[in-house]
């Protein structure tokens, strides 16, 4: 009985820990692709979520090299995709740039990553 009593408790558990991680938003793909080296600036960044996110708790901001926010402040989730969040960037001098994004799921629980992607002209 005491058996029975630990694996449906472990089993319980196991169940909860994995709703638990799909209650999450984690980074998907982007554009310009994560690691990726772009030929020419990007206009935006786009960066897509495993989920649904909150749209005023959740942003992306683009970082150079000296670790200045390059980005013009307009981070988005597009309406008709509630997992992208997008941010215009201006025209992008030769470099690398990071990415560091804040991701908020419909349940309130936020997750947060960074990236890089390298501009040659």
């Amino acid at each position: 009985m005491k058996f029975m009593r630990k694996l449906a408790l472990s089993l319980g558990l196991f169940t909860a820990c994995g709703t638990l991680a799909q209650a999450h938003a984690f980074l998907d793909h982007a554009v310009p692709k994560v690691g990726s080296t772009v030929n020419g600036s990007p206009s935006v960044v786009k960066v897509w979520f495993t989920m649904e996110i909150q749209g005023a708790l959740s942003k992306i901001e683009v970082f150079d090299v000296k670790e200045n926010e390059v980005d013009k402040k307009d981070a988005k989730v597009d309406p008709a995709d509630k997992a992208l969040m997008v941010v215009s960037v201006p025209k992008l001098p030769a470099g690398t740039y990071k990415v560091v994004w804040h991701a908020v799921c419909p349940f309130g629980h936020p997750t947060t990553g960074t990236f890089t992607f390298d501009v040659t002209n």
